[in-house]
């Protein structure tokens, strides 16, 4: 894909969306115009609930803004800026190297500027896959793009459905899943060796309960000042370099 990514690459009107979701084209999100779901604005609601895609009722403003006018009918969609590919398509990545599988599940980034952020961090430590929700999250827009400087265009991406049931998937094939919490155990005394998933939660929740107990263990970033948290693409840098750092120097631990 080239380098110049369109602002939104939006999807405008009725008839571009139906077209996109008949051929199973990968949609992030449709926004439909608040309180006029139907015709085939119902059809394409019904469509996209069938294949998991969040819909969003929002007002004709919004979608006035999106569209840069008010030709939209009722329905904008955003597409992601580059294709999303499947968690098996990680792994082989990784037997094709080599080398254990290290990737970095998202749950709940909303800022596009942390995950582009990520994502850069993760290629730039060699991580073999990037994993992100459909829901309540950030998807692969132009912002992502840039603030990625490029690592999006050379980044595996995967979008899934549920979080636990992904983590639950990686365990079934081989790979542990660390997870950061900060009632976890010191970073400097974790094992990060082997397959590896890195979990990081959302710019103010963190991971959820949920996650976390489903994870195998957790792991947090010593604190030496006042403040008891970092940034999420901060702190996603530290857990994924020091992972990255012991693969590399050959350290167990």
């Amino acid at each position: 894909m080239s380098n110049t990514v369109e602002s939104e690459t939006l999807l405008i009107g009725r008839n571009p969306v139906l077209e996109a979701l008949n051929r199973d084209k990968q949609l992030d999100k449709i926004y439909i115009k608040k309180g006029q779901i139907e015709g085939s604005l119902k059809v394409i609601a019904a469509k996209a609930k069938e294949k998991g895609i969040p819909v969003s009722e929002v007002d004709k403003s919004k979608l006035d803004e999106m569209s840069n006018s008010g030709n939209h009918q009722g329905v904008v969609a955003a597409r992601p800026a580059v294709p999303y590919v499947e968690l098996e398509d990680m792994l082989e990545l990784a037997k094709s190297k080599g080398e254990d599988p290290l990737l970095v599940l998202l749950e709940g980034i909303t800022d596009p500027h942390n995950l582009g952020a990520i994502i850069r961090t993760a290629e730039g430590a060699g991580a073999h896959g990037v994993v992100i929700p459909k829901r309540r999250a950030c998807g692969l827009n132009s912002v992502v793009a840039k603030t990625s400087s490029g690592a999006i265009e050379h980044m595996l991406i995967a979008q899934v459905t549920n979080m636990t049931d992904t983590i639950k998937k990686l365990q079934k094939l081989g790979l542990w899943v660390a997870c950061a919490d900060m009632g976890g155990k010191d970073l400097k005394e974790a094992d990060l060796s082997g397959p590896l998933a890195i979990v990081i939660g959302g710019e103010g929740s963190g991971v959820s309960r949920l996650v976390s107990e489903k994870s195998d263990f957790q792991v947090r970033i010593p604190m030496y000042g006042k403040i008891a948290s970092l940034n999420a693409s901060v702190a996603a840098g530290i857990i994924i370099y020091e992972a990255a750092r012991r693969r590399h120097d050959g350290e167990p631990r």
